[in-house]
């Protein structure tokens, strides 16, 4: 049945809302960022410059990227169901992990933590539970998935430690627009005047065994449910139709 072209056309579909709404929920959460930083005369350079160095918000806007370019590919081909090409299934592998990261980590070390005053409500739920929700669903249901190379799984770890070596870097560098402190890191477990550097390092090892070990997951079950680019799928050929 994923493999249909009923199905490929229902979740392709599924796809495009969905990264539209987390388009959306994007673009809400920032005007209200800027309209609070320009209500409250902080720097807006400064505030813009945080806002795009989130991991929620550059999981979030490059899976919206994926999924969107997947779902119009895939009608503007007439719904012919083909195996996706190799980097844009890779690329799918890749923000799919960033993406369930970004839903555990949240529910898990951020969810207590009290919003600011411009944080939107139903943007900040799109973005750490309806998206990394679909993005999960879409590893065990989307259709004509291609099997990656095991190869694939630790490359999706370049992107989490570049961006880790970038905030670290950036973030005694950046006076908090919010508080006035001569430093800004964009989630608390990062932050060493909390808990000390040995609290910080334990969070990025965790964190990296975490994106390591679900990037493997997710290249597993795509192994498992895709299809070779010589239309097999688990060993045997998958039905041609003339769409």
């Amino acid at each position: 049945m994923q493999n249909s072209r009923g199905w490929a056309t229902g979740w392709n579909a599924a796809r495009v809302v969905i990264a539209a709404l987390i388009v959306v929920a994007v673009g809400a959460q920032f005007a209200s960022s800027v309209a609070e930083a320009v209500a409250r005369g902080r720097d807006v350079a400064t505030v813009v410059a945080n806002f795009f160095s989130f991991f929620t918000i550059l999981s979030n806007v490059s899976s919206a990227v994926v999924i969107a370019w997947l779902g119009l590919r895939f009608f503007a081909r007439g719904r012919r169901l083909d195996v996706d090409p190799p980097a844009l299934a890779t690329a799918l592998a890749f923000v799919s992990t960033y993406m369930i990261v970004t839903g555990v980590v949240y529910n898990l070390l951020l969810r207590g933590i009290p919003l600011q005053p411009e944080t939107v409500g139903w943007s900040n739920e799109v973005m750490h539970v309806w998206g990394p929700l679909f993005l999960l669903l879409d590893v065990v249901l989307g259709p004509a998935r291609r099997r990656l190379p095991w190869s694939a799984a630790f490359g999706a770890a370049i992107f989490p430690i570049v961006w880790i070596v970038y905030t670290l870097v950036r973030a005694p560098l950046i006076t908090n627009p919010t508080t006035g402190v001569p430093f800004w890191y964009p989630y608390p477990f990062l932050d060493p005047s909390t808990g000390g550097w040995g609290s910080v390092v334990f969070y990025i090892v965790i964190i990296a065994v975490a994106i390591v070990a679900l990037a493997v997951g997710v290249v597993a079950i795509g192994r498992a449910r895709g299809i070779r680019s010589d239309g097999t799928r688990a060993g045997r050929p998958i039905e041609r139709r003339a769409y």
